[in-house]
C-alpha cells in the first residue's frame, strides 16, 4: 500500500472536491426552491393542490435517488432528450431532495398557530401573501434541524453522480485507484474530503439552531 499516491494526486482530489461542492450547492438551491413550492401546496386550502403536493412528495421520496439519476441519464436519450452528466446529477439530486425539504417546511408551517393563519385570511390577505409574510418567516426556526440533516444527506448523496461519469470526489478517487491499484489511500482521501464538507456544515447548522432557539 503506497500512501504517497494520495499526495501525488492531491490536486485532482481537490478538483473533485470542488465539483462535489458545486453539484451540492446547485442541487440545494433547486431543492429549496421546489421544496418551498411543494410545501405550500401541501398545506393549501384547496384539496386538489394538497393532493398534487402529496403525490409529488410520496413518489420522489419512495423512488431511490439512483433510479431517478439513471432515468435522466440513460432513459431520456431514448426519447431524444440528452442532458449533460453534470446537469443530470444536479437535477436528480435537487428534485429528489426537494421532497424532503418540502416535508421539513410543511412541519414548520404546521407549528405556526392556526389562529394566525385564520386571522390573515379573514383580513383579506391572499394565501400566497400570507405564506410569504406571516407563515414562512415563523416556520424558519422550526425547519432548521430537519433542513440541516437534509443538507448533510444531500452532500453525501452527491457521491452517486460518480455513477454517471461525473468526476466528483468519489469519481476521481475511483479513477485514480483503477489506474494505480491503490484504492485504500484514494478512498480514505475521498472520505476526508467529504468530512471537510460535512463537519463545517453540521457546525453551522448547530449554530443556527442555537441562535433561533434563543
Amino acid at each position: 500500500m503506497d500512501w504517497s499516491v494520495l499526495g501525488e494526486n492531491a490536486g485532482l482530489l481537490a478538483h473533485g472536491l470542488l465539483v462535489t461542492l458545486e453539484v451540492s450547492a446547485l442541487a440545494l438551491v433547486l431543492a429549496l426552491l421546489l421544496g418551498v413550492i411543494v410545501a405550500t401546496l401541501r398545506v393549501a386550502p384547496s384539496p386538489p393542490l394538497r393532493r398534487i403536493g402529496t403525490a409529488y412528495v410520496e413518489v420522489l421520496r419512495n423512488v431511490p435517488l439512483l433510479v431517478q439519476l439513471f432515468f435522466l441519464f440513460f432513459a431520456l436519450p431514448s426519447v431524444g432528450i440528452r442532458l449533460d452528466a453534470f446537469l443530470c446529477g444536479v437535477l436528480a439530486l435537487g428534485v429528489y431532495t426537494s421532497a424532503f425539504v418540502a416535508e421539513a417546511i410543511r412541519s414548520g408551517i404546521a407549528a405556526v398557530p392556526k389562529g394566525q393563519l385564520e386571522a390573515g385570511l379573514s383580513s383579506g390577505m391572499g394565501y400566497a401573501l400570507e405564506m410569504r409574510t406571516i407563515v414562512l418567516p415563523q416556520a424558519v426556526a422550526k425547519t432548521i434541524p430537519p433542513l440541516g440533516n437534509t443538507t448533510l444527506n444531500l452532500i453525501k448523496n452527491s457521491s452517486l453522480v460518480s455513477t454517471v461519469s461525473v468526476l466528483d470526489v468519489l469519481g476521481t478517487a475511483n479513477l485514480i485507484g483503477s489506474r494505480t491499484f491503490e484504492y485504500v489511500p484514494m478512498f480514505v482521501g475521498a472520505a476526508i474530503c467529504y468530512l471537510i464538507l460535512t463537519i463545517p456544515t453540521a457546525f453551522a447548522v448547530n449554530r443556527l439552531e442555537k441562535r433561533y432557539a434563543r
